[in-house]
């Protein structure tokens, strides 16, 4: 059902261009009658990356599941990014998640399926908002002006970027379609990963001039700086994309972004994933914005926190939440070992693990919440220790886009050879980093500690639970393979080598039933 309600979205579902007898009925003919309608319908496609549906509960859900937080975009790409690697390991059994961690997916598993429905989905929504607009350009209503209008569109399309981005990274040649592209005349053609790219690269750089200026828009709204993030991300991993290095492109976004002068580090790691983390535009680029009370979801912010929680934890005081948690996502002993190799009295304030009853050492079976440290990065509690505005639904928003990474994508581009950045430069960031997260300068590395294995090390140690994962490690060779292992890697308790086609996921076997344009990623 859920497969089918995609392709619906993208090719089957035919909009009459009339306006109907009913007042009540609303579609597209009379859905845009209001300048705040327009804005209203750019909302939904924020809002996509958080709840399940039409409302802010669950009583009109986009996709049908059985649990409708994991058709939800963040939970399903949060789990691909972080479940699928060293840096979490589930304790449920469920069996979309065992083989999520283990590497033994299919074109069958769960969670392969929802995440691909909802990227295409909220895909599907962005090319009827743009379409749709586009079409009233010329005969907005009194209170929007073209240009704002134009605004919304850009943004838009910003998110469909996004979007495809991710269905680039995590399933390579997918099916394709834009606003160009009429419901209910076609069935989406395949397009290569390279050619995605090249889309995804053109659309980002066409919208720039529309766009508002880095830090001009709302918060939680997307601006240029958000725009040039992204395409520092692309390019930074442009050689899995297309198989040609584009770290000068990389550097080049990188330094709009700096010399923009809008974001700087804030003074608290710790503060960045708190309940009043929307305070912090200094460092926040886009958030993915959540509220206690308006966004009620089990598959945002809500899961990464609940799920995060048990064992001895003090829900309510220490997260701000009422359940008791769900005593599901822990850390591995590889990466915590690895990446913080002092993590028992380790003086670098991200290491922010909850270590009371959790025993550090081999994960001897996935389902004991007790082998493995707790992440306690995300709470829903205030930088003053005030509990969020509901003890259920969270209030900390997920960064998406985040300043930090700007100056590790920075300092990996000079690494791998690009040109407009330099070394020293690239040391600088790297030690602002760590000056933050040490509070001075004993963490300080010099020019010759600077390689790519430490700055793989230092993503870990900036990033983790931030959904970088998967792709960070694609990108250094490293998720598939031998040369590094970790707890139940290829389903073996010390890990085992994995094949290299699951370095990107299947198509459903669903939607190839539908589509018969479709054809599956090598390996499945």
């Amino acid at each position: 059902m859920a497969a089918i309600m995609v392709v619906s979205a993208m090719s089957c579902t035919k909009n009459l261009n009339t306006v109907p007898i009913d007042p009540l009925v609303t579609t597209s003919a009379n859905v845009f009658n209001t300048p705040i309608a327009f804005k209203q319908a750019l909302t939904k496609l924020y809002a996509s990356l958080a709840i399940a549906g039409q409302t802010i509960s669950f009583s009109q859900p986009d996709i049908s599941a059985s649990d409708q937080g994991t058709a939800c975009f963040l939970r399903e790409y949060w789990a691909a990014e972080e479940v699928t690697t060293d840096e979490c390991i589930n304790a449920w059994g469920d069996g979309g998640l065992v083989e999520y961690h283990g590497g033994i997916w299919s074109d069958q598993n769960l969670y392969v399926q929802l995440m691909y429905e909802r990227i295409f989905i909220n895909i599907s929504y962005c090319n009827e908002y743009i379409r749709e607009v586009n079409k009233k350009m010329n005969s907005l209503p009194a209170g929007i002006t073209q240009a704002t209008a134009a605004q919304y569109v850009a943004e838009a399309r910003f998110l469909r970027a996004y979007f495809y981005e991710c269905a680039m990274d995590m399933y390579g040649n997918v099916p394709f379609a834009t606003e160009a592209d009429l419901p209910g005349t076609f069935l989406p053609k395949q397009i290569s990963r390279a050619d995605l790219f090249k889309y995804v690269e053109s659309e980002l750089i066409s919208i720039q001039p529309t766009l508002a200026d880095p830090g001009a828009n709302e918060y939680a709204r997307v601006d240029k700086a958000a725009d040039y993030a992204l395409l520092s991300r692309i390019y930074l991993n442009a050689k899995v994309f297309t198989g040609t290095d584009r770290s000068t492109d990389c550097i080049t976004y990188c330094n709009k972004i700096i010399s923009s002068n809008k974001y700087s580090l804030h003074n608290s790691y710790a503060n960045l994933f708190l309940a009043d983390n929307n305070g912090y535009r200094d460092e926040m680029i886009l958030p993915v914005a959540e509220d206690g009370v308006s966004t009620e979801s089990y598959g945002d912010m809500t899961f990464v926190i609940h799920a995060s929680v048990g064992g001895s934890e003090d829900a309510t005081n220490m997260f701000g939440i009422a359940s008791g948690g769900w005593s599901g996502n822990r850390m591995t002993n590889t990466f915590v070992t690895k990446v913080f190799p002092d993590a028992s009295g380790n003086t670098d304030k991200r290491a922010i693990f909850y270590t009371n009853g959790q025993k550090l050492g081999p994960v001897t079976d996935p389902t004991i919440f007790g082998e493995g440290y707790l992440c306690a990065k995300f709470k829903n509690v205030t930088s003053t220790g005030t509990p969020g505005s509901n003890n259920t639904f969270v209030d900390t928003d997920y960064p998406l886009f985040r300043f930090s990474e700007i100056y590790l994508n920075y300092a990996e581009a000079v690494l791998r050879g690009g040109a407009g950045g330099d070394p020293a430069t690239a040391l600088g960031y790297i030690n602002k980093l760590r000056e933050r997260a040490y509070g001075n300068v004993s963490g300080d590395i010099n020019a010759g500690q600077l390689n790519l294995n430490f700055i793989l090390d230092e993503r870990g140690r900036e990033l983790y639970w931030e959904g970088f994962r998967r792709t960070d490690l694609i990108r250094f060779g490293l998720f598939t393979g031998g040369s590094y292992l970790w707890d139940f890697k290829g389903n073996a308790q010390n890990g085992v080598a994995t094949d290299a086609h699951l370095n990107i996921f299947p198509l459903p076997a669903s939607d190839l039933l539908l589509n018969k344009n479709l054809k599956q990623n090598p390996g499945y």
